[in-house]
Parts: structure tokens; C-alpha cells; sequence
């Protein structure tokens, strides 16, 4: 088991930064809406894929509009 995956699992009852967990999970909410949709559309892949390229893009500072509009430029024919 990587290192990395055994301290996740002891500190499993111990959550890291508590505070973040709500803001961080209703601010990638939509994109998990648009992957779901997407997904029934596109493959699971690609929608897994779309959505972790906006994540990386709004972790970089992009604005959440931004990071779509440029994600979405990046396909060609439904493929990235």
C-alpha cells in the first residue's frame, strides 16, 4: 500500500481541515452535475476527464465560467 494511502487510512476517523469540506464540496457541485449529464451524453470518461480539467483550471485561478468556456474549446468532435 503506497505510503500516501496508509496515512489517509489513520487518519480516516481524523478529517484534515474540517472547515473546507463544505464550501469545497458546493463549489465543485455543479461541475458534478455537468459530469453527470455529460456522461449520459459523451462517455463516463470524458465527462470524468472534462470535469477534472475544469477543477485543475479553477485550482490554477480560473474563474468557474472561464474554466468551462475553455475546457469546452479544447473539444474537437466530442473528444478532448
Amino acid at each position: 500500500m503506497p505510503q500516501s494511502e496508509m496515512m489517509a487510512h489513520k487518519m480516516k476517523n481524523q478529517p484534515m481541515y474540517p472547515q473546507l469540506k463544505q464550501p469545497t464540496l458546493q463549489a465543485v457541485e455543479p461541475f458534478v452535475q455537468y459530469g453527470l449529464k455529460e456522461a449520459k451524453k459523451t462517455s463516463l470518461a470524458h465527462a470524468m476527464r472534462e470535469v477534472a480539467a475544469i477543477s485543475f483550471l479553477l485550482g490554477q485561478g480560473m474563474d468557474p465560467q472561464t474554466a468551462y468556456k475553455t475546457v469546452e474549446s479544447w473539444e474537437l468532435n466530442e473528444t478532448l
